[in-house]
């Protein structure tokens, strides 16, 4: 059986990519590993959490994941609409994971922040996820 974190980061990779409202602000630059030469902004499908949720009868994982927007464009204008972009994409969404089954992903928070550079801006985008095995 198949990783059910990796099932879902595939799945949200390839909805964010298929996504007209994503591509509208980042194009298809949707990374795992963002490229040395990236060209802003992008996005970074990253760091999340597994926990188990299993209950008497059936197993399943909780998922906390991220996507992070970043930005040049010279404030926070373009990581918030990258950010209500992904959030448009994901929130609900029927995903379709390998070797699992979504039973929900939900919206959490988001957070922009200024880097230290003073001209990156960025946007963690945060999520909930429930799977169970297929």
């Amino acid at each position: 059986m198949s990783s059910a974190s990796w099932a879902l980061q595939q799945a949200v990779y390839a909805t964010l990519i298929a996504s007209s409202e994503v591509q509208a602000v980042v194009g298809t630059r949707v990374y795992d590993m963002v490229p040395r030469e990236a060209v802003f902004p992008y996005l970074v499908v990253g760091d999340d959490d597994e926990s188990n949720a299993d209950t008497k009868t059936e197993q399943g994982s909780e998922h906390a994941l991220t996507v992070t927007a970043w930005s040049r464009a010279g404030g926070r204008e373009e990581v918030k609409l990258a950010a209500e972009a992904v959030r448009s994409a994901l929130d609900g969404a029927a995903l379709a994971l390998s070797g699992h089954v979504l039973i929900d992903i939900r919206y959490l928070s988001a957070q922009f922040l200024r880097e230290s550079d003073g001209q990156t801006f960025r946007a963690v985008i945060k999520f909930r996820a429930v799977t169970e095995p297929s």
